[in-house]
C-alpha cells in the first residue's frame, strides 16, 4: 500500500482518538457546575453532554476551515502528512498528560501549538500563515479575558435582580435553569471543538491530493461528531473536580451565569469561525463570576496552577510537535 495513504489513515485514527480524547478531556468543562451543584446526576449529565456535542459537532464547519487554511497552506506544505500526523501525536501526549493529573489544560492550545511545531521543524518559520495564526493566537488570549469579564458582569446583574428573594429558594429555581444552560453550553462545546479534528482531517485529504478543496466532507464531520460523542459517554472525573469544585463553592446562580456566559463567548467564536479553548473560556467565566460573587471565595491558588498550564501549553506542544516531526521523519 502506498505509504501517503497509510499515513492518510493512521491521521484520520488519530484525529478521531484526539477527538475522542477531547471528548472526555474538555466536555467536563461543559457539565461541571451543573453536577457540582447537584442540578443533573453525573450519568444524567454526561449523556446529555455527549448527545449535545454531537448535534453541535453536526452544525457548523467554519471553525474546521479555520484549521485547516488559517495555520499553513494544505496545497504547498512540505511533508504535510507527517507534518500533521506528528501534531496530532504531540497534542495528543499532552491532553492525556494533563488529563491524568486533572488539569483543565486546553486541547486548542495543544493541537494548534503542535501543528505549529510540526509546520516550522518541516519548513521553517516561513511556512506559518502568520495572518491566520495570529488571528487565531488573537482568539484564544483574548476570549478567557472576555469570559472574565463577562461572568463578572452577568452574574452582578443576576444579583441584582433576585437581591430580595429567598436565597433557598432562588438557587432550587436556578437549579432547574442549570439544567438547559448546561446543554445549551454543550451544544456549544461541540461547535467549536469538534471541528478542529475536522479541518486537521481536511488538511491531511488536501495533502495526500485526495480533496481538492477546504470544504469539509461529510463522513469527515459525522465521524469527528460521534468521536467526541463517545469520548463525552466516558466522562472526566478529573476535571469535573477541579473545575466543579476547586476553583469556587459553585452555587445553581453561579452555575447558571458561568454556563451563559461560556456559552455566549464560545458560540461567538463559532459564528465568526475562530476557534477558542472551551477549557479556558468556561473556567475564566467562573473565575469572573466568583469574582462578582466574593473574591476571597475564590481558590486563586487553583486559578493560578490553571494559569500556568495555559501559559506553557502552547510552547511545549509546539516543541513536542516538533520532535515528533524529526522522529517520524527520520523513520519514514
Amino acid at each position: 500500500m502506498d505509504i501517503l495513504l497509510i499515513l492518510t489513515i493512521l491521521i484520520v485514527i488519530c484525529a478521531l482518538a484526539f477527538d475522542f480524547i477531547n471528548g472526555f478531556h474538555d466536555t467536563a468543562n461543559a457539565i461541571a457546575t451543573s453536577v457540582s451543584t447537584k442540578a443533573l446526576k453525573p450519568r444524567h449529565a454526561i449523556i446529555m453532554a455527549a448527545f449535545m456535542n454531537f448535534i453541535g459537532a453536526m452544525t457548523f464547519t467554519g471553525v474546521a476551515k479555520s484549521i485547516t487554511k488559517d495555520i499553513a497552506d494544505p496545497f504547498t506544505l512540505q511533508n504535510g502528512s507527517v507534518v500533521i500526523l506528528a501534531a496530532l501525536i504531540a497534542a495528543i501526549t499532552w491532553n492525556l498528560l494533563t488529563w491524568y493529573y486533572g488539569i483543565p489544560s486546553s486541547s486548542s492550545h495543544a493541537l494548534i501549538g503542535s501543528i505549529a511545531g510540526a509546520v516550522i521543524a518541516s519548513a521553517g518559520f516561513s511556512a506559518l500563515n502568520y495572518s491566520g495564526f495570529i488571528k487565531i493566537i488573537q482568539a484564544l488570549l483574548l476570549s478567557p479575558i472576555l469570559a472574565f469579564v463577562l461572568g463578572y458582569i452577568v452574574y452582578t446583574i443576576i444579583k441584582i435582580i433576585f437581591r430580595d428573594n429567598n436565597l433557598a429558594k432562588t438557587n432550587k429555581q436556578f437549579r432547574r435553569v442549570q439544567i438547559l444552560t448546561a446543554a445549551l453550553q454543550s451544544y456549544t462545546h461541540g461547535t467549536n471543538d469538534a471541528q478542529k479534528a475536522m479541518g486537521i482531517i481536511t488538511m491531511a485529504l488536501i495533502a495526500a491530493n485526495l480533496h481538492t478543496t477546504d470544504d469539509i466532507p461529510f463522513w469527515v464531520q459525522f465521524s469527528c461528531a460521534l468521536a467526541m460523542g463517545l469520548g463525552t459517554s466516558v466522562g472526566g472525573w478529573k476535571i469535573i473536580k477541579t473545575v466543579g469544585g476547586k476553583i469556587m463553592k459553585i452555587r445553581p446562580v453561579n452555575g447558571v451565569s458561568a454556563d451563559l456566559t461560556g456559552a455566549a463567548i464560545i458560540f461567538g467564536a463559532t459564528f465568526i469561525h475562530l476557534p477558542v479553548s472551551t477549557t479556558h473560556v468556561i473556567s475564566s467565566s467562573i473565575l469572573g463570576v466568583g469574582s462578582a460573587h466574593r473574591v476571597k471565595g475564590v481558590n486563586w491558588g487553583t486559578a493560578k496552577r490553571m494559569l500556568v498550564t495555559w501559559v506553557i501549553t502552547l510552547p511545549i506542544s509546539g516543541t513536542l510537535g516538533a520532535l515528533v516531526y524529526f522522529v517520524l521523519n527520520a523513520i519514514l
